[in-house]
């Protein structure tokens, strides 16, 4: 019979940011966010720092670094090595998501260490390939029954963290930092003509046989100084996304607010989420409805899904059985666009574990194109600059087997000075090179306005 973790009930919190700067001043902090509760689609939120362990990987090195002994660097597998350090396991608490395990992110360049790609497009970010801590404690936030808990490993010391949560505490926590955040105009990568030229490209690729569809996207970069944090929070309030997360670095930050599932797995269920097909929300009630009517009703958009469906059943059947597609083509709709949603579920292999299922399935078939190899050498080929986190995916491998993550758009990375997003879409035969340019810029839009609104120098 395995060990349960510990439990206590703290006291719930509206909004998760006040826990979360109750224990941001602690090593490594990491807020996995569910935009609850204005995010209709999200439910739990998971706070964590001070991680007994730090897997950093860098190209073809990964570093592992605890708390109490010297730092290993290790060139095997990443996912193995990840493998290796998760906790011994423990008993599954119903309604908990997460009972200490691991959290962090995955990049999309990560895949490198997965697949023979060349080296072609510039990297200029200088964030890890992977980052991923192992932690005995977290802050569990249920938006749904508006509960909350501490759980831990059960050796766990949490003499430090349990008055941090106190409600005595959480009242001196000031709702505002004194480093404010400032940025200067984002710039895309791309004018019309070259992104248009690039979407020629890709179509050339398609009519050639080398693929049949390809995510292409283009970067936005700005200036910025000041704590990332302020920013996320902006973000947070302006597009409440159900698989955000906000990583702050040694070297800059993560903010995601990404409306898309990964992989998950339950209690050996496993379940994907690919979003294929958008369009903008209408200005009027009834250009809304009509913009989500021709979103439902459009055989390209419906085409493009498929073809993820396609490719994310194949991927899943690496490590699963009885792969099965409940739902295609499910309409939500979030602050900024309405996305095309399928579901694809499957039934974890006894010889396979959470790791194993991430593996064989990154990065998502709905950033890539498919067939995904040849899709992400032809990104490399016509993205100016690599991705490094967007298109990855944050998440969480808890103790109890259990995993979720999300796909890592709507992202920004703040990397020594300069934020970056990227949009970007999937092209197809019949992909209109203007309107391909116009979703990349839609996608992000409400991100790149909020924080020049807010924070932009004048």
């Amino acid at each position: 019979m395995l060990p349960a973790p510990r439990v206590q009930a703290i006291d719930y919190q509206p909004d998760s940011t006040v826990l979360f700067r109750a224990v941001a001043h602690l090593p490594h902090p990491i807020w996995l966010d569910s935009g609850g509760p204005a995010s209709p689609y999200g439910r739990y939120d998971i706070i964590s720092a001070a991680p007994d362990k730090r897997l950093i990987t860098h190209g073809r090195e990964t570093r592992i670094e605890g708390v109490h002994g010297p730092v290993e660097v290790s060139g095997d597998n990443p996912f193995q090595l990840l493998q290796a350090q998760l906790p011994a396991p423990l008993a599954s608490v119903p309604d908990l998501p997460f009972i200490s395990g691991a959290l962090g992110y995955f990049g999309y360049d990560l895949g490198r260490r997965l697949e023979q790609l060349p080296s072609l497009a510039r990297q200029d970010i200088q964030l890890p390939d992977m980052c991923v801590g192992i932690y005995s404690w977290a802050l569990i936030q249920d938006h749904q029954k508006q509960q909350a808990w501490l759980v831990s490993q059960p050796e766990a010391t949490l003499d430090a963290i349990t008055p941090l949560v106190h409600p005595d505490h959480l009242k001196l926590i000031p709702d505002s930092d004194n480093n404010p955040f400032k940025i200067n105009g984002f710039r895309p990568e791309l004018n019309v003509a070259e992104y248009a030229s690039h979407i020629t490209k890709i179509q050339n690729y398609i009519r050639a046989g080398d693929c049949y569809q390809v995510n292409f996207a283009q970067r936005f970069s700005a200036d910025y100084q000041g704590d990332p944090l302020t920013a996320y929070l902006a973000l947070r309030e302006a597009l409440p996304s159900p698989f955000s997360g906000y990583i702050p670095l040694e070297q800059g930050a993560i903010l995601s607010l990404s409306p898309e599932r990964f992989v998950t797995v339950r209690n050996g269920s496993a379940e994907a989420k690919p979003i294929k097909g958008t369009i903008a929300r209408g200005t009027t009630p009834s250009q809304d409805q009509a913009n989500a009517r021709a979103l439902l009703e459009s055989l390209k958009d419906r085409a493009e899904n498929l073809m993820i469906v396609d490719l994310l059943r194949n991927d899943l059947s690496k490590t699963c059985t009885q792969v099965a597609v409940p739902k295609l083509f499910e309409l939500q709709s979030f602050a900024n666009v309405h996305h095309l949603v399928s579901t694809v579920t499957a039934q974890l292999r006894p010889s396979a574990d959470a790791v194993d299922l991430l593996a064989g399935c990154f990065p998502g078939g709905s950033i890539t194109g498919a067939p995904k190899i040849r899709a992400m050498e032809i990104i490399e080929e016509l993205e100016a600059t690599r991705r490094s986190v967007y298109c990855g995916s944050l998440g969480y491998i808890s103790a109890d087997g259990n995993m979720d993550t999300n796909i890592a758009i709507r992202t920004l990375v703040c990397d020594r000075g300069r934020i970056h997003c990227w949009g970007g879409g999937g092209i197809v035969t019949d992909s209109v090179p203007e309107n391909e340019y116009e979703e990349s810029v839609k996608k992000v839009q409400l991100l790149m306005d909020t924080l020049e609104n807010a924070f932009g120098e004048r």
